[in-house]
């Protein structure tokens, strides 16, 4: 990688780091305007990526090098599938890739670049946005083919990231089975691998944001997401404005137990966004990158009992979610979105805030807003069952059916519908239900049932529910005295046994230290308690509620002398 060239200093621009890519374009600006477009697109701001790809266009309309950016943005990413795309969005983006590509290629180009023209040419086969089933094998075909390109030009880290991002979308977001730990049917994953350890060998992949973003994303469904740890921290801060970038080291710091880290990961790209709303606007796609980046900060605060950190973070995001950014109906924003706006629900049950969840009003548009007031109700539910209530919790249980009939398949909180999460919901109201009213064995297997819903959702980051269930669960078995049973449940949660897929453990979260440390100390595991108890004062170190029980919903804490 070599040195950046002069930057364009007529008009202020986000600060995106030393990132360059020569071309030999005779225009300063052009070559400025297609680095920033090429940082974007590794950052996954792919509609900021076109707007730079265009400005270089401006500057030198012969640079066939920046229509394949703009083809190459414009088409289906790690993110936004050719199935994640409206009929209008597909048929402009599928017209728009395949023009660009056809200037392209009677415009000026180096012979690496020729290659990863003609390339990008195989993800696109067909002009018929009807045609799925040509789409959809437009992925192997263009992976196969920057194969090709790598094979050709195995020393350029920007072909090396592009052909690794090329592989891992053959199935993306389904690179490994959680459950074996071997790659997923159909996945290239172990391809896209050794070419991104290959390229973090050499000083140029170690500082390419491109090559560090997608190997978080390689490694983090995988048995080992640890591994990819010194990937994250070379991400930290390399593009500083742009946020996605600086969020990307938390999709490993959570799985390896690092909330703070997340948390100030997150913050990073909180601030960056900012930055973006300010000359952008809010009403765009890349809102729902700003969405993830709060998102990450609920949920990772939440994890270390940082009760103010996540109730700030999902006002924050809820703020954002305005009527007139979803009601934006290509891209459906709604559909995209609407899902974020209830996640202050999951703060307040979280840290046993009843009351509060007791009054919480229902948005005035309940369609625009139907996920928001399922979990509304859900959450009353819950309040309504801890404090006693047990009539006005059975009225919310079925208001939250009536709410969860209203939701359509097509609301998504990122990875999962909103139907399967808060099919979740469901079985954990039905648990809290049933416990208040004295039926324990049908409480139990409700939450069991919970569980077993929890973990079958598909890989998300953060997870698609967001207190882990088995922190209800463990909570009241301790509640009942069933110390062992509790003792296995937190063991699990912990990841301190192999019962559970790599992804679905949440090492060092202080709850679960919590109620497996009482657990150890009442059966007698002396030797055992001392040392996640060393773990347990670390965790709550930063915690600004007391810690008395691994969820708040168990109302008998006198054994909880750890807190």
């Amino acid at each position: 990688m070599t040195a950046a060239p002069p930057q364009d200093t007529t008009a202020p621009y986000y600060d995106l780091g030393s990132y360059h890519r020569s071309t030999d374009t005779p225009s300063t600006a052009a070559q400025v305007w297609f680095d920033r477009g090429l940082v974007w697109a590794y950052a996954f701001n792919h509609d900021e990526a076109i707007r730079c790809f265009e400005r270089a266009l401006d500057h030198d309309p012969d640079l066939a090098i920046a229509r394949w950016g703009i083809a190459y943005a414009v088409g289906p990413n790690y993110n936004k599938a050719w199935e994640a795309f409206d009929p209008a969005d597909l048929a402009a983006s599928l017209a728009r890739a395949r023009a660009e590509l056809l200037l392209a290629r009677g415009g000026r180009a180096s012979a690496v670049e020729r290659d990863l023209i003609a390339a990008l040419a195989a993800r696109f086969p067909t002009d018929d946005p009807a045609d799925a089933e040509a789409l959809t094998a437009g992925h192997a075909a263009y992976a196969e083919a920057m194969s090709g390109v790598c094979e050709a030009h195995p020393d350029d880290v920007d072909v090396q990231t592009l052909a690794a991002d090329a592989l891992l979308n053959v199935t993306a977001w389904a690179l490994w089975d959680t459950a074996t730990g071997e790659p997923a049917e159909g996945s290239r994953v172990l391809e896209a691998t050794r070419i991104l350890e290959a390229a973090l060998t050499t000083d140029a992949g170690r500082a390419h944001p491109g090559v560090l973003h997608l190997y978080i994303h390689a490694m983090e469904m995988s048995a080992a997401p640890q591994d990819a740890l010194p990937a994250a921290d070379l991400l930290r801060g390399l593009v500083p404005d742009a946020g996605h970038l600086q969020h990307m080291a938390s999709h490993i710091d959570v799985l390896c137990g690092d909330y703070r880290a997340s948390v100030v990961a997150n913050t990073a790209a909180v601030r960056a966004d900012r930055k973006f709303v300010e000359r952008e606007g809010p009403l765009n796609f890349y809102s729902l990158y700003r969405a993830h980046d709060l998102h990450f900060i609920v949920y990772s605060a939440m994890f270390e009992g940082r009760f103010a950190t996540a109730l700030e973070a999902a006002d924050e995001l809820a703020g954002q979610l305005t009527p007139e950014l979803l009601t934006i109906e290509s891209p459906p924003m709604a559909d995209w979105l609407e899902a974020f706006a209830p996640l202050r629900i999951h703060v307040l049950i979280r840290f046993g805030r009843w009351q509060d969840l007791i009054a919480q009003p229902l948005p005035d548009d309940v369609d625009l807003y139907c996920t928001t007031a399922a979990t509304i109700h859900y959450g009353r539910g819950v309040a309504y069952a801890v404090t006693g209530d047990v009539e006005n919790a059975r009225a919310e249980r079925e208001a939250f059916a009536a709410a969860y009939a209203r939701i359509p398949d097509s609301r998504y909180l990122f990875n999962n519908t909103s139907r399967d999460i808060l099919a979740v919901a469901a079985a954990m109201l039905d648990g809290e239900l049933a416990y208040r009213e004295g039926r324990f064995d049908a409480a139990f297997a409700a939450l069991r049932s919970a569980v077993a819903l929890d973990d079958a959702l598909p890989y998300d980051e953060p997870w698609g529910w967001m207190q882990p269930t088995r922190h209800a669960l463990g909570a009241l078995l301790l509640e009942q005295g069933r110390v062992e049973e509790a003792a296995q449940v937190y063991a699990a949660d912990l990841g301190l046994d192999p019962t559970l897929a790599r992804c679905c453990q949440h090492p060092n979260n202080v709850w679960s230290l919590h109620g497996y440390h009482e657990c150890l100390k009442r059966l007698g595991r002396n030797d055992e308690a001392i040392i996640i108890g060393q773990q347990l004062a670390l965790a709550g170190a930063r915690a600004d509620v007391p810690i008395t029980a691994s969820c708040a919903c168990r109302l008998d804490t006198s054994d909880g002398c750890c807190g």
